[in-house]
């Protein structure tokens, strides 16, 4: 799979309508919340199309009322440089509905629009390791303890296993027929996404004694995982901190601007 193409969608739908992020920009989507005089949108696209190994764009969401009044994301889409699709009702039904659209053969590859430190170089390297993984599923992630080494103050959600506290990179790649099976499976937990005790839980009651102990390794996790859904998920450790850097809140904002500004 040296050569393999990718299809990216982006989830670009909102969660919460009443976000105070959205509020504070005075935008109708998170989507469109601007990051150094940008929209995080356009800066995940402009990612994506320099990427080497994406040959497609597929958007879910905004909703169309707010993509008609973005008129450079519009563009892309009138120009056929992006695919638009309604998103469905939670981001995990968007992403299964525009799965279902496309060739079960596909190797898809899922990122979110609030990814503004996305970077071309961290995509293909990403997919570089999927393809290498063997894997139906692989989910990029990177350790709490890098991402406090590059970006001291970080406020992330972590994993805590045995081995290292690990922080999702909003990441995933769909390489298989049988990785349909996994979005499927997405759309029940995904309001617990922010619980990882909870999502250990999926895994039986042993998992969840072993995780609260600290005893538990992050590949076992995702090995009996695998078993559970009957398709091979696998994590792939990625050496860029700033992949799991994502905007949530106004102090997302100005976090991401402030890093920005000291890369100039």
């Amino acid at each position: 799979m040296t050569d393999t193409r990718f299809t990216a969608i982006i989830l670009a739908a909102d969660r919460n309508r009443d976000d105070p992020l959205i509020r504070h920009a005075g935008v109708c989507s998170k989507a469109l919340v601007e990051i150094d005089h940008q929209p995080m949108i356009e800066r995940v696209i402009d990612a994506l199309a320099h990427s080497q190994r994406v040959s497609n764009i597929v958007l879910s969401g905004p909703a169309r009322p707010c993509l008609e009044s973005a008129t450079t994301l519009m563009s892309l889409v009138d120009k056929g440089e992006v695919r638009w699709m309604e998103p469905a009702n939670s981001p995990a039904s968007s992403a299964y509905q525009v799965l279902q659209q496309l060739p079960e053969d596909q190797p898809v590859m899922i990122t979110t629009a609030d990814h503004p430190l996305l970077r071309p170089d961290i995509i293909d390297d990403f997919l570089e390791r999927a393809c290498a993984s063997g894997a139906d599923v692989v989910a990029g992630v990177t350790t709490i303890d890098a991402i406090h080494g590059k970006f001291p103050g970080a406020r992330k959600t972590v994993m805590r296993f045995s081995d290292n506290g690990y922080c999702g990179c909003n990441l995933f790649a769909f390489l298989s027929p049988r990785s349909h099976r996994v979005a499927n499976a997405w759309r029940t937990v995904e309001k617990q996404r922010k619980n990882p005790l909870y999502i250990v839980r999926q895994l039986g009651l042993g998992s969840v004694l072993r995780y609260s102990l600290g005893l538990l390794k992050m590949e076992t996790a995702a090995q009996r995982l695998s078993t559970k859904l009957r398709v091979d998920i696998k994590p792939v450790l990625l050496p860029f901190p700033e992949a799991a850097i994502d905007v949530d809140t106004v102090e997302d904002q100005r976090f991401v601007e402030s890093i920005l500004g000291a890369d100039r």
